[in-house]
């Protein structure tokens, strides 16, 4: 397996198929490079470079006790793209991976990116605040790591079978593949991982990062996300940008690279290659 050694001395696994420009996608909590296989998939057959890593803690990378947090998350990135020598990339980020490409370009710079795409992404800040007050309550989120210190199997099970990929709505066609394919590649990662990952995704405010980044970002996102709820995120992160464009679908839910991969994809290639 393609494992890569930080300078913290972290492996991080990932996956480097093709040749071509290359896309480097972030997955989302609590997830793997495994998420990505319709987009590693469709590009790689479109001619690209696809590279896909799983994030300290997650997947096939170490399970380490500490760093689960955007910088390292950022620093980690920066340091396989540096190892990997990728020049004119394009990163997308799904959920807390839109967070960690945000996080990485505003923090590590443009010198190497072309582009990025940020889908059902947590920025600019999903916590509320004063400042954020259309955000959910923390009340909200410590519920998430009670739920998962509780029995994080069940849970594992619970949140792809219902909100995720929005199989909890009426006449939803439900896959019982992609939930335990879910919950499969949430088990590979650690506990301790995925439950300081939780404070991560939702307490990082991303509202400066977006105000310096300068490439044409494409924000994505379903206005029937339960996740991350519409109005909070995208919009706001469009309008932070410089050169942000706002894509929403209709009734789409926060997994949609899944469950809508052939319409995503058509307009993640669209956007690449305009």
């Amino acid at each position: 397996m393609p494992i890569f050694k930080t300078r913290e001395g972290v492996e991080i696994f990932y996956k480097d198929w093709g040749a071509g420009q290359p896309i480097v996608f972030s997955h989302g909590w609590p997830l793997s490079a495994d998420d990505w296989d319709a987009q590693m998939m469709f590009f790689l057959n479109h001619g690209f470079r696809v590279i896909a890593h799983d994030r300290r803690g997650h997947g096939r990378s170490s399970q380490v006790d500490g760093g689960h947090d955007m910088d390292h998350y950022a620093g980690d990135l920066a340091e396989l793209t540096e190892h990997l020598d990728l020049k004119e990339a394009v990163h997308v980020g799904h959920s807390t991976g839109g967070g960690e490409v945000v996080h990485y370009i505003a923090r590590h710079g443009e010198s190497r990116v072309a582009k990025a795409a940020i889908i059902s992404a947590v920025p600019p800040l999903m916590v509320k605040t004063a400042a954020n007050p259309g955000g959910l309550p923390k009340e909200v989120f410590d519920g998430l790591q009670a739920q998962l210190a509780a029995g994080r199997s069940q849970f594992y099970y619970d949140l792809p079978a219902g909100p995720f990929y929005g199989f909890n709505r009426p006449g939803a066609k439900v896959s019982q593949a992609l939930i335990w394919n879910w919950w499969r590649q949430g088990m590979m990662g650690g506990a301790k991982a995925h439950y300081d990952g939780i404070v991560a995704f939702s307490q990082t405010d991303f509202t400066e990062d977006l105000k310096k980044i300068t490439v044409p970002v494409l924000v994505m996102h379903g206005d029937d996300d339960q996740i991350v709820p519409y109005a909070d995120s995208a919009p706001l992160s469009a309008k932070l940008l410089k050169n942000g464009t706002l894509k929403t679908y209709k009734g789409f839910p926060h997994g949609m690279p899944t469950t809508e991969a052939a319409t995503i994809n058509a307009d993640l290639l669209a956007f690449i290659k305009g």
